[in-house]
């Protein structure tokens, strides 16, 4: 097909193409993570959309002359761009290759749909929470219509913004779509390889709360705090929080909705001392196969099977002061592990 492959296809060198979350996701696939089947959409079906609806000049006129500091020039030109591409037709070849691979994942079966920039998960910049993810979404048409406004919200005003504080406003934007089978997720969150505050390598940062991670994302909901040692699996700091709300697939079958958390779940923690360790687990898997400090997206859904459903590198790790030489080779490993060694005389 000229617009789409599965995601376990996708390998890095396939970035260009593809975006960064659907290159990432087929790599996890490779290294035996958990990951929702699903399929990638080109950045060629990007590049149609805009050939056929004509928009590219109207977007590059809206562009001319930003600058970064200017919010409402940004934001003006962020809602003419992206209100003309609402209102344009998904063309009919990409549409039509949609359908099938959509039909191949199962019967109406739910879906999410997610912005797969070109560049947005690399180690120099990251896009993350600028452009759209779409959950729990069933029909072809409304597929569709989710990856449409995947496209659009590569033009929303912080990504504008964002693109334009790197100096790359003027070069035409790049985007694939990730389409993967939904998970019923009863916990969600993310953690990070390393500890994001300090630096820490020897440690794993878990954030967790019920259902869909849209309550975490929109600010709703603070989620428990987790540190994790790596070598020991033993947690060193716990903050449970009060999760009052959660966000579950619509009744209706498209969507989720927010609803209230009953009370003998809110004050409780999320996870448990074996759900931890997988987590730690999974977290020093993808570590390893990237070689670099991750943050990663997971779900447990409501049979408790873990699945990731994006990987990035983390792009601001603070830098650990420089420390002395170790006095012999057992504080060496000790010290690539991040444990403290004990005095030699």
């Amino acid at each position: 097909m000229a617009f789409s492959r599965p995601l376990a296809e996708l390998r890095a060198a396939d970035e260009p193409r593809f975006g960064g979350k659907s290159a990432s996701l087929g790599e996890l696939m490779t290294a035996g993570i958990p990951v929702p089947g699903g399929f990638a959409l080109s950045v060629a079906a990007f590049e149609t959309f805009v050939s056929e609806s004509g928009l590219a000049e109207r977007a590059t006129t809206a562009l001319t002359r930003l600058s970064p500091g200017d919010l409402d020039a940004i934001g003006a030109a962020s809602h003419a761009i992206s209100e003309a591409m609402r209102f344009a037709p998904v063309p009919e070849s990409v549409r039509r290759e949609i359908g099938e691979r959509y039909a191949a994942l199962g019967d109406d079966l739910p879906v999410a749909v997610r912005s797969s920039a070109v560049g947005e998960d690399s180690q120099d910049a990251t896009f993350a929470g600028q452009q759209e993810t779409y959950l729990w979404v069933r029909g072809v048409d409304h597929v569709c219509d989710a990856v449409r406004d995947c496209w659009v919200s590569l033009y929303s005003t912080p990504a504008l913004s964002y693109r334009l504080r790197l100096g790359e406003a003027a070069a035409a934007p790049a985007m694939g779509v990730t389409i993967q089978v939904m998970v019923d997720a009863a916990i969600s969150g993310v953690m990070f390889t390393c500890n994001p505050v300090s630096g820490d390598p020897s440690m794993v940062a878990i954030n967790a709360s019920w259902g869909l991670g849209l309550a975490v994302v929109g600010g709703e909901v603070t989620p428990d705090d987790l540190l994790v040692s790596k070598v020991t699996r033993e947690v060193v700091r716990e903050q449970i929080q009060a999760k009052e709300v959660e966000y579950v697939p619509d009744a209706g079958g498209r969507g989720a909705v927010r609803v209230a958390v009953p009370a003998e779940r809110r004050d409780a923690r999320c996870l448990d001392g074996e759900s931890v360790a997988r987590l730690v687990d999974v977290a020093r898997r993808v570590e390893g196969y990237f070689g670099c400090h991750q943050d990663i997206e997971w779900a447990f859904d409501r049979q408790g099977t873990l699945a990731v459903v994006q990987s990035r590198p983390v792009t601001a790790v603070p830098q650990r002061p420089a420390a002395a030489a170790p006095a012999d080779a057992l504080s060496l490993v000790m010290r690539t592990f991040g444990v403290k060694p004990p005095d030699v005389p």
